[in-house]
């Protein structure tokens, strides 16, 4: 009768309704997984990109805990226990990169604020901070100053150009470098 044929028209709809809800819900948790997947695999300290080169990378300010009495207020709550605001780090970079140009991205994939201005004087970036610790927060000749290898080169960050298994360390001198037993151009 018709009420029956009415019935049997709801019934399949609902039915179809319902492989249509379920098959929804597998397309979306597989896509979800998906990108499950590929969050995993862009994530980590080290990336590895086939062919690229490497450096490592560390951010350190120790020197600024034998000078805490130094400090400007409100700045002793950055300042990490062991002085260390980026362990070494594996970065991959290109041919032709700087110790800026890494210096930028590991501290965007770090979530690490940096600062920096370009000096024409010296045709460079120049740092003034990391971290939200800048230059004369610790004394008049205190700033962040790097080292190539143990060698602290006499030039800007954006001359130096990085070779293949390089270390780069970024340290915050509290007098001018002598503190970090930084030499210009010696090792």
């Amino acid at each position: 009768s018709r009420r029956q044929r009415q019935m049997c028209i709801r019934d399949s709809s609902r039915s179809r309704t319902g492989r249509c809800s379920v098959a929804k819900r597998r397309a979306l948790g597989l896509l979800l997984c998906l990108l499950l997947l590929l969050c995993t695999a862009c994530g980590g300290q080290a990336q590895e990109d086939d062919g690229a080169l490497h450096c490592t990378v560390t951010i350190e300010c120790s020197t600024v805990l034998e000078h805490m009495d130094d400090l400007k207020p409100g700045k002793a709550d950055i300042v990490p226990a062991d002085g260390v605001l980026l362990p070494e780090t594996t970065v991959a970079f290109s041919e032709g990169d700087t110790v800026f140009d890494v210096l930028q991205r590991v501290c965007r994939a770090q979530g690490l604020h940096m600062e920096s201005t370009w000096t024409p004087a010296y045709n460079s970036a120049y740092i003034e901070g990391i971290g939200n610790l800048y230059e004369f927060d610790c004394g008049e000749l205190s700033g962040w100053m790097y080292s190539v290898n143990g060698v602290w080169p006499d030039y800007g960050c954006s001359g130096y150009t990085l070779r293949d298994g390089d270390t780069v360390v970024w340290s915050y001198t509290c007098d001018l470098g002598r503190d970090v037993g930084a030499r210009q151009g010696e090792p």
